[in-house]
Formats: structure tokens, C-alpha cells, sequence
């Protein structure tokens, strides 16, 4: 076996750039895609959108101003001539492309200006015997001051002095009909010319079906390692002494569901054991996860433990706090509200209380888990809309309930559903509950796609409404006038309403506003002394007033598909019926004429959510672009599903009965990351 190279300090901070920062981490830094040179073909047969390799004579070169410094370049072989094109070169292109230089150039052909051409192709010089390459060419996602060459290299090198190891035992790889793991990777960073190009670059190719098995069931073996290591921690054990729960559930107006009584049951079951609860809540817009969280957090407090509940915006936050103040105060226990919003003084006095233990619940935005909160005696943590929070904020709260080696309870909540193939991908060591039904009285929404032309038809319907004795929203995606998005402000548009319907009684909101401001408008929009509120999408979670039965999405077409189904889930609260009418521009982008789509189409949330997953990716519904989350880079959960219930069974079989090759697994492809894929 060749020794391993040195590898320069530069190179070593590039490489780090691209998360490889061992010299195995280069076996799986695959290709993006590959170019074929192992083949020459006639100029005569080039077409647009070709990507081919030829060779020739330079019969033609020229620096010109076209309007901008261009190197232009003519190629010619028996067969014909194609014009070479350059926008940045260095003097040594210059020469090597001089007239008369025998050249290999390959790229994809383009109709120019002056016909067929290659626009910065890779030029190499030649002679007529030159030999071909063997294989194909890897083309390797790489970073500024990093070239292919030298990826190339670096990767050939460690091919050759790194041994991999198979770590899946052979029984199961036959009997999941899956190549050698060996002889996947070499195959992927050096594909023989007669490999089909289709199957590699869709990634269907046998070859890259046992990579993303591989990374699939890493993922799945580090959830359940997370998972039973939670399991072996220690937490308070909350026992269901019931008093509190009891006369909340007597005081209310309404029963709780079948399947809120659910829920709650498994929450109660978790919080009573000595282990940390890492439960998620899942519910659909107006399912009531509120109350069923509630009933958690009495069950911490009747056992002397304090509760942080956490909400990413101040309105939903304080919204949670306003329906917890007045259902908790008549038990005397009395929240303290936490926000970035409140005045250094209050700030101080509500930390002194969480601090002392004098309040068992503190309810708050980020600022609940800033470095001078302190709490007494933490014994459950309640996350609302948790991917919307980082991972390292997730992390900061529930790291301030650690008393050395007891941990808090936690309490995930959201009302984006996660679509089934999410949820065993990257959900797999957390306990699930879903409220699955509606609170009865609960009336569907009625969903209208209407273009900007016929505004004014909407300025009527919302003012019949309104006189008819009905509450609306008017939401906008940005507060003030944007010249380069030209999309209708929140400003612009109450100016507008207050003019067309100066009988109407207008309010407006949004997260510019102080936070008292706010609660004002809020207020008086729920309290009927406002009949309209134009507001930006602030109001998408938390917001709960029964009379208001029509929303207007302005620019609806600029919004995603979870965000609209928040934001309609606000109205058809109340007995009467409730209209959600989607406003667009047009011309519509394909995108955006698929999401109007599906928001017409689906009123149930997991429908809508298997959607985004296809559209989006999981990305964005984790909040991973924010977190940290450690993404599959190989496998897409959505086209390898299959995959995927593959890898969830073996993992548990060798977890089981091959823990060494578990452990393989985990070395190999998440290093350090998995200990974060759930914070």
C-alpha cells in the first residue's frame, strides 16, 4: 500500500471548508457529476446542449473587446470548426491556445454569435497519439482555491493508502442484493466508460443505491443510540398526582378530544418515569396542543418543579401566556412573562423570580434561555414550533435545567405535521404523539385562487363582511414598500383600506411594533372593536379569534406552502363559515403555481406537508438550515423510501446482534454530529 501524502496547511483549511477534515472523509466526498474522456468525437456531429469532447488544431486567436476583454479561439479538425470562448484566462491559456497548438477541449456546445461554440471548455494540449483516459472524469463539489486537479489527486491518494472496511455483514448485504461497499466507492470516484451515464448521474446506479443505504443507516443507528442512551440518563420522576389537571379540565368551557385525552395520557406516562421525556407533539393548526401542554406543565409544577415554555415569536409566545394566565391563575399559580421586548428592569425582576424558584413557570421567547436566566429547579422544558429554533438554542434551555446528572423533561411542539418519510428519517429516536382530530365546532375553510387584477372584487367581499358584522385579516409579506420586490406593504395597504372603507374600523400589526402596541391592537381586534386588521405574517401562529371567518393573502404566490396553511388555519374558528382567499400576481413561476395548488386542493395538513417535503426538502421543515442539523448529503428520503425501511430494520438488527459493525458505521459517516441531530 502507497504511503500518504502530505497535505499542505492551505489545502487542509479548504478541505475543512468542505467538511473533510480526515483523510477518510475523502472516500465519501463524491462526485456531482462526470465528463467523458475517455472518447474524441467529430466536430461535425456537435449540437446545442451537447457535452463532448474534441481534439484539434487552433487555427484562429484573438483577444478582443466584445464589449468586455474576451479570448476568442477557433478549433479545427477533419471535420469541421467550433469557436472556443473565454470571459477570464491568464497569459498561460493565452499561449497554450496560440494558433497552431494542437488542443483537446471538452464542454457543452452553444449556438453563438458565429454559430456553434464552447464557452470556458477544459482545454488540455495534445499530440495526435495522446491516449484517452480510462475512466470517466469526477467532477467533485469543491471551494475557492481548490481546483478539481487537486481534489483529484488528493482523493486518488487516498484510495489508494485508506482500507474500507465492510462493516454490513455478508447474510444481510445478499440478502438486500447490495454491492460491496469497497468496490461501491471506487467505482463512484473512477466509473469505468462503459458505465451508464443516466444511472450515475440519478443516482440509481447499483453503486450509489449501496451508498445511500449505507448513510441511511448510519442515520438511523445514530437515532437509536441517541434514543437508549436517553434512556439510561436521569431525570425527576413527576408523578400524576392529578389536583391541578383536575380542576383546570373542571374550569374549562369545553371537553378535551379523544385524542387530546391521548396524548396527554402518553405525556403523563413519560414524565412520571426517572428518564428524560424527549417527546414530540404533533397537531394541526387549531387541534388544541395548548391545553395537552398545560396539563404537562401542572403535572411538573403539583411536584414542585419549575417549567420553561418556550415560543419563537413574542405573539405567540405571549399569546400562550395571556390562555395559561387565565386558566392557571384561579389554581394560584401565576406564569412570569420573559421577552426581549420587556424593559431591562422587568427583565431583571422576572430572572430574580425564575432564579429563586419563587415562579414554577416562566414563559418566553428566546430570552428564556439568554446566560442571565437562571432556574431553580427545572424539571420540564415546553418548545413551541420547535424547528424554528436552532439547534444550539434548543440546546442553551435545556442545558440550564441540568442539576449535574438529572436532566428536564422536553416537550416538542408543532403544528407543521411531519410527513412520514421525515419522521422516520430524522425523527427516529424521539416519541411521537399526534392529535389527530379537530375540537368539535371547528368549520372547514373554504379556499379561493384569485389574480391581483380583480383586487377590487376582494376590497367588496371583504367589506360585506365586515358590515355584515364578521372580522378579517388582510396579511402582507413585508411591512414597508420594497422598490425591487414591488409586492403590496402592510403600511401601503392599510393606507389603502383606511381610504376604501372609512366605515370600516381598521387595525394594524406587525413585528416592528412595540410589544405592548401589539397586545393593544391584538386585543381589540379580538374584543370586536376593530373589524379588519391588516397585518404581516406575524400572526401565523397564535392567534385565535372565533369571529373572524375571512382572510386575504395578499401575494399569497411569495409565501410557502406551511406558512399558508398557517396562516389559513387562523380563521374558521367559529360557527360560521370561513373563507381564505389567496391573492397572486402574475406570471406565476412553476413553483409557485404548484403551492397554490396544493393549498387550494388539501385542507389536511400531512397531505400538504408530504408536498413540501417533495417540493423543498426536509431542510427548511427541520429548520436545519438555522440548526446544524447534520442533512443527508446521498440519499433523498422522498425517491429512496425504500431505502430507508431497509436501513430502519437493520439497524435495530445490528444494534442487536453486530454492535461492532454499529459502531463501524457511526465512525465512518457521522463522527461527531449525531449527538445533535435532536437537542
Amino acid at each position: 500500500m502507497a504511503a500518504p501524502s502530505k497535505i499542505p496547511p492551505a489545502t487542509l483549511a479548504r478541505l475543512a471548508k468542505l467538511g473533510i477534515r480526515h483523510r477518510a472523509d475523502l472516500l465519501l466526498h463524491l462526485p456531482l457529476r462526470y465528463e467523458d474522456e475517455t472518447r474524441l468525437e467529430p466536430i461535425e456531429t456537435a449540437e446545442p446542449g451537447r457535452t463532448m469532447q474534441v481534439q484539434g488544431v487552433i487555427t484562429h486567436s484573438e483577444i478582443a473587446f466584445r464589449p468586455r476583454r474576451t479570448l476568442l479561439c477557433r478549433l479545427r479538425d477533419e471535420t469541421g470548426e467550433l469557436a472556443l470562448r473565454f470571459l477570464h484566462f491568464y497569459p498561460s491559456q493565452t499561449s497554450m491556445l496560440a494558433k497552431g497548438q494542437h488542443i483537446r477541449a471538452i464542454g457543452e456546445v452553444r449556438m453563438g454569435f458565429h454559430g456553434l461554440e464552447m464557452v470556458h471548455p477544459k482545454c488540455s494540449k495534445t499530440e495526435a497519439d495522446t491516449p484517452l483516459k480510462i475512466s470517466l472524469t469526477p467532477v467533485y463539489p469543491t471551494t475557492a482555491g481548490l481546483s478539481q486537479t487537486a481534489l483529484r489527486k488528493l482523493i486518488a491518494n487516498a484510495l489508494e493508502v485508506i482500507s474500507m472496511p465492510e462493516h454490513l455483514p455478508e447474510y444481510l448485504r445478499m440478502r438486500l442484493k447490495l454491492w460491496d461497499f469497497s468496490e461501491s466507492v471506487k467505482i463512484l470516484h473512477n466509473p469505468a466508460p462503459d458505465t451508464p451515464a443516466a444511472s450515475l448521474e440519478d443516482r440509481s446506479h447499483p453503486a450509489w443505491r449501496r451508498i445511500k443505504f449505507d448513510e441511511l443507516l448510519a442515520q438511523q443507528i445514530s437515532m437509536r443510540v441517541h434514543h437508549n442512551e436517553r434512556s439510561a440518563r436521569k431525570a425527576h420522576a413527576l408523578k400524576a398526582k392529578g389536583h391541578f389537571g383536575e380542576a383546570l379540565l373542571k374550569s374549562l368551557p369545553f371537553n378535551l378530544t379523544s385524542a387530546q385525552q391521548k396524548v396527554a395520557k402518553e405525556i403523563s406516562i413519560d414524565l412520571e418515569k426517572p428518564h428524560p421525556m424527549q417527546r414530540l407533539l404533533l397537531g394541526d393548526v387549531g387541534s388544541g396542543k395548548t391545553i395537552v401542554a398545560a396539563l404537562a406543565a401542572l403535572q411538573a409544577i403539583e411536584n414542585g418543579y419549575q417549567v420553561a415554555f418556550m415560543a419563537p415569536t413574542e405573539i405567540l409566545a405571549e399569546q400562550h401566556y395571556l390562555k395559561l394566565l387565565d386558566w392557571l391563575t384561579p389554581l394560584g399559580i401565576t406564569p412570569v412573562w420573559l421577552s426581549g421586548s420587556l424593559k431591562q428592569k422587568e427583565k431583571r425582576l422576572a430572572a430574580e423570580r425564575i432564579a429563586s424558584g419563587e415562579t414554577l413557570l416562566a414563559i418566553g421567547t428566546h430570552a428564556l434561555f439568554q446566560q442571565q436566566v437562571g432556574f431553580y429547579r427545572l424539571g420540564l422544558v415546553i418548545v413551541d414550533e420547535q424547528h424554528k429554533f436552532g439547534v444550539g438554542q434548543r440546546l442553551a434551555l435545556h442545558e440550564k435545567g441540568k442539576e449535574k446528572t438529572v436532566e428536564p423533561h422536553q416537550l416538542m411542539m408543532s403544528a407543521t405535521p411531519i410527513p412520514r418519510t421525515l419522521a422516520m428519517s430524522y425523527y427516529a429516536d424521539l416519541d411521537v404523539s399526534v392529535i389527530d382530530t379537530l375540537p368539535p365546532g371547528r368549520t372547514p375553510v373554504t379556499t379561493k385562487l384569485v389574480s391581483d387584477a380583480r383586487r377590487e372584487e376582494v376590497f367588496e367581499r371583504v367589506r360585506s363582511a365586515c358590515l355584515a358584522g364578521q372580522q378579517a385579516y388582510w396579511v402582507c409579506p413585508l411591512i414597508d414598500e420594497s422598490e425591487t420586490l414591488e409586492l403590496q406593504s402592510a403600511m401601503e395597504t392599510y393606507r389603502q383600506l383606511c381610504i376604501a372603507f372609512p366605515e370600516l374600523r381598521v387595525g394594524l400589526v406587525h413585528g416592528r411594533m412595540e410589544s405592548s402596541e401589539k397586545a393593544h391592537v391584538m386585543n381589540a381586534f379580538k374584543a370586536g372593536a376593530l373589524q379588519l386588521l391588516v397585518a404581516t405574517t406575524v400572526i401565523e401562529v397564535g392567534v385565535d379569534v372565533p369571529n373572524a371567518s375571512l382572510m386575504v393573502i395578499d401575494h399569497a404566490e411569495r409565501m410557502g406552502l406551511a406558512q399558508l396553511h398557517q396562516l389559513r388555519g387562523r380563521v374558521g374558528r367559529g360557527a360560521q363559515h370561513s373563507l381564505c382567499i389567496l391573492l397572486f400576481q402574475q406570471p406565476l413561476s412553476e413553483l409557485a403555481r404548484t403551492r397554490l395548488k396544493v393549498i387550494f386542493e388539501n385542507t389536511d395538513g400531512f397531505a400538504i406537508a408530504e408536498q413540501d417535503l417533495i417540493l423543498r426538502g426536509p431542510g427548511e421543515l427541520l429548520g436545519a438550515r438555522q440548526s446544524g442539523v447534520a442533512m443527508l448529503r446521498f440519499a433523498d428520503i422522498n425517491a429512496d423510501e425504500d431505502l430507508l425501511e431497509h436501513a430502519r430494520a437493520t439497524a435495530d438488527l445490528l444494534l442487536r446482534d453486530h454492535p461492532d459493525a454499529a459502531r463501524g458505521y457511526l465512525q465512518r459517516w457521522m463522527a461527531k454530529k449525531h449527538e445533535f441531530l435532536h437537542a
